[in-house]
C-alpha cells in the first residue's frame, strides 16, 4: 500500500491486493526482499477474486448474525462471485431470506472493518474451533501443517483462511445473493449435504445493476430452456443422469457441426478413425489415466472371463496411440493426423451436472498428431489456423489465447527432459506470436506432460468460456513405446499433439445456443425455411415448394396446422426459423412464394429458384474456405 501511495493517492484508494513475485497477497503485507510487484484493482481478475473472497467472509458474518450456531465449511471465490457452504442445522434457509442477509452485509461493510491477518499455532486453531463447535474447520485444520496456519478477522468474525483479502469491508458497496443449492461436504456423496449460498458483490451499485441485467439476459439464453423450446435434446432419469438424448433437430445440428469440422480437417490432411466405447483396464494403466482419473471414472466392468476388466472409455488418446503402433512407421509417414469424434465417459458428481455443459457421456472432436520434433511448431500453427477458422465462421470474435507453461519453482511436477520442455514452450509461444494472437502467460498451468495453448472466448453477453485447446505431449509416446524410423535408419520417439477445437460436441452446442440465443447461423440451423400455406387448400403446393427447396439442399418444412397464417408466422419467429414462405392462391397461380426473413420482415414475391439462390448465396458468404 505504501508503494501505491508513493505513486498516487487515487491509485491507493483503489488497490484491493497485490501480486508479489507471482503470488497474490494482502496490500498490507510487507515486502522484505527485492521483488516484482503488481498492484491489483477491481479491473484485474485477481483483484475481483480477492474482493469476492473477502465478501464470502462478510456474508458468513451476516449469516452468523441471523443464525447463531450455524457451522461454516468453505467460502471460496468463483468466476462470477463467491459461495459459502453452510450447515444450517435445524434452521430453514431459502431465497426468501436473501434480502435480510444482503441488508446486513451492507451494514457491516459500511463499518469499514479491516481484514486482519494473524498467524496461529495448530493447537490454538484447534482450540478456537473446538470452542466454537465447528467440525468442518477442525477437519480442515487436521490436514494443515503447524506453522502454516492463519486466521483472518473482520468485525466480529474470524475464519480459518490463507487469504489474501482486501484492506477493509468499505470497498463493498453492493451485494446480491443469487442462489442456494445443496453440496456435499468436500464433494463426497458419502458426506453430509450442506447448503451452498451463492452471491456476488461490486464496488458500485450501477455495476451490480448491469450484472443483474446480464443475468436476466443469460436466463433467456439458457441452453437448457432453449434446447427444450427448439426441440434439440432431452434427458431421462431412466436412461441416467448426465446422459443427453439428442432429438432429430439436435442430431441434425450436431451432425452439421461435425460435417463442417470433418470437411475442414480433411483439407488439412487429417484421417478419420473410430475406436470402441470401452477398453481394457490395462490400456488406461499404461497411459496413466487409471492412476490419475480412476477414482472419478465409471468403475471397471467385469466380463465372464475371470480377471478380465474393461472400462468405459474416459479418453481417446490411448486408443490412438495403439493405432499409431499398429504398423511400422517411418519419418515419411509423419505428421500423422488421426481424428475422431469419440464418445467418452466420466463419472461427474450429481451436484456438478448441468445441462449439456457438464455431462457423464460426451463426444470429443478429438485429434492426435504424431510428428517429429522439427514439425511441432508447424503443426501447432496449423491447429491455430483451424481454431481461428471455426471462431470466424461461428462468430466468436472476442477471444484470448492462454499460454500455459511449467511452474519454474516446481520441476518435480513435470516429466520429460528440460531440453524438450524448453523447445516445446518456445515453439508454442513463438507460433502464438507469429499468428498475432492476444495472449496471456500462466505459469504452473501446463499439463504434466507439456505446455498448452487454451482459447478463452467471450460470448455475446460477455461471459468467458474455454474453447479449443492444443497440448504438446512427450509422455504418452514414452509410455506406449511409440517409435518411427528416422532418415538415419535409427528409431526415434514421435511427439504427440492433442487438440480439440470444439472441446466436446455437447458443451460446444450449449455455448453456441447461449451465444446466439438459439438463432443459429443460416448454414447450421436445422430448419432453414418454413412454408406456411394460408389454408388447407394450398398444402399440396406448399409441399411442392418444400420438395423443390430440398433439391437445392435447403432444409424446409411445411406448417400444415389449421391455424391462421399470422399465428404460424409468430410461432416460426418464436422458434427462430430464419425464413418463412407464405403460399396461397396468388403464389400458387404464379408458381412463386411470398418470402419473409426473421428480423427483416417482408421480402416480396420470388420464384422458388430465385429464393433458393438467395439462400445459398447467403450460406456461401458465411462459409469462407479454410
Amino acid at each position: 500500500m505504501q508503494v501505491a501511495l508513493s505513486i498516487s493517492e487515487g491509485l491507493a484508494r483503489n488497490v484491493l491486493a497485490a501480486i508479489v513475485d507471482g503470488s497474490v497477497v494482502d496490500a498490507a503485507r510487507p515486502i522484505t526482499n527485492n521483488a516484482t510487484l503488481k498492484l491489483l484493482t477491481w479491473n484485474d481478475d485477481d483483484g475481483k477474486s480477492t474482493m469476492w473472497h473477502s465478501s464470502a467472509h462478510l456474508m458468513a458474518e451476516a449469516l452468523e448474525a441471523h443464525y447463531p450456531g450455524i457451522k461454516l465449511a468453505i467460502g471460496p471465490p468463483v468466476e462470477n462471485g463467491f459461495y459459502y457452504d453452510v450447515d444450517f442445522g435445524d434452521n430453514e434457509f431459502s431465497q426468501a431470506d436473501f434480502p435480510k442477509i444482503e441488508k446486513t452485509m451492507l451494514e457491516l461493510a459500511r463499518k469499514k472493518s479491516e481484514y486482519i491477518r494473524k498467524e496461529v499455532s495448530k493447537a490454538d486453531a484447534i482450540a478456537y474451533f473446538q470452542q466454537k463447535n465447528d467440525p468442518y474447520k477442525l477437519e480442515l485444520i487436521d490436514g494443515l501443517e503447524d506453522g502454516n496456519i492463519t486466521f483472518y478477522t473482520q468485525g466480529n468474525f474470524t475464519d480459518l483462511c490463507r487469504g489474501p483479502h482486501i484492506p477493509n469491508t468499505g470497498f463493498i458497496k453492493a451485494a446480491k445473493l443469487l442462489n442456494v443449492a445443496g453440496a456435499y461436504w468436500r464433494g463426497d456423496e458419502k458426506n453430509k449435504m450442506l447448503t451452498r449460498v451463492y452471491a456476488v458483490t461490486f464496488p458500485k451499485q450501477a455495476e451490480l445493476d448491469e450484472y443483474l441485467r446480464l443475468l436476466e439476459e443469460a436466463k433467456k439464453r439458457d441452453h437448457r430452456k432453449l434446447g427444450k423450446e427448439l426441440g434439440l435434446f432431452t434427458f431421462s432419469q431412466k436412461v441416467g443422469s448426465g446422459l443427453p438424448l439428442w432429438l432429430p433437430k439436435g442430431a441434425d445440428l450436431r451432425g452439421r457441426l461435425q460435417a463442417f469440422l470433418t470437411n475442414a480437417q480433411r483439407k488439412m490432411g487429417y484421417v478419420q478413425v473410430i475406436t470402441p466405447h470401452i477398453g481394457s483396464k490395462e490400456l488406461y494403466e499404461t497411459s496413466g489415466h487409471w492412476e490419475k482419473y480412476g477414482k472419478d471414472s465409471f468403475q471397471p466392468i467385469a466380463t465372464p472371463q475371470e480377471g478380465e476388466l474393461y472400462m468405459l472409455k474416459p479418453m481417446n488418446c490411448p486408443h490412438h496411440c495403439e493405432i499409431f503402433k499398429a504398423e511400422p512407421r517411418s519419418y515419411r509417414d509423419l505428421p500423422l493426423r488421426l481424428a475422431e469424434f469419440g464418445t467418452v465417459y466420466r463419472f461427474e458428481q450429481t451436484g456438478e451436472l448441468h445441462g449439456l455443459t457438464r455431462v457423464r457421456g460426451f463426444t470429443q472432436d478429438d485429434a492426435h498428431i504424431f510428428c517429429t520434433n522439427d514439425q511441432v511448431k508447424q503443426e501447432v500453427g496449423k491447429v491455430i489456423d483451424l481454431v481461428l477458422y471455426i471462431f470466424k465462421t461461428l462468430d466468436f470474435p472476442d477471444f484470448l489465447a492462454q499460454v500455459s507453461l511449467r511452474d519454474p519453482n516446481n520441476p518435480a511436477k513435470y516429466i520429460g527432459s528440460d531440453e524438450n520442455w524448453e523447445k516445446a514452450e518456445r515453439s508454442i509461444q513463438e507460433v502464438a506470436n507469429e499468428k498475432g494472437l492476444k495472449t496471456v502467460v500462466e505459469y504452473g498451468e501446463a499439463a504434466f506432460y507439456g505446455p498448452k495453448l487454451d482459447f478463452m472466448v467471450r460470448d455475446a453477453i460477455g461471459r468467458k468460456w474455454q474453447l479449443g485447446t492444443v497440448q504438446i505431449d512427450y509422455n504418452l509416446p514414452e509410455r506406449f513405446e511409440l517409435e518411427y524410423a528416422g532418415a538415419d535408419n535409427q528409431k526415434h520417439r514421435p511427439v504427440m499433439i492433442h487438440r480439440a477445437p470444439f472441446g466436446s460436441m455437447e458443451r460446444f452446442v450449449a455455448i453456441l445456443i447461449e451465444h446466439c440465443a438459439g438463432q443459429f447461423p443460416l448454414w447450421l440451423t436445422p430448419e432453414q425455411v418454413r412454408v406456411l400455406p394460408v389454408s388447407e387448400k394450398f398444402n399440396e403446393y406448399a409441399h411442392k415448394v418444400s420438395t423443390e427447396l430440398n433439391s437445392y439442399d435447403i432444409r424446409a418444412l411445411v406448417d400444415e396446422r389449421n391455424e391462421k397464417v399470422g399465428k404460424k408466422i409468430r410461432d416460426a419467429e418464436v422458434e427462430k426459423v430464419p425464413y418463412m414462405l407464405v403460399v396461397g392462391e396468388e403464389e400458387q397461380g404464379s408458381q412463386e412464394v411470398s418470402a419473409r426473413k426473421k428480423g427483416e420482415g417482408d421480402l416480396g414475391k420470388l420464384s422458388i429458384k430465385a429464393f433458393a439462390e438467395r439462400v445459398n448465396e447467403e450460406i456461401k458468404s458465411m462459409l469462407a474456405e479454410i
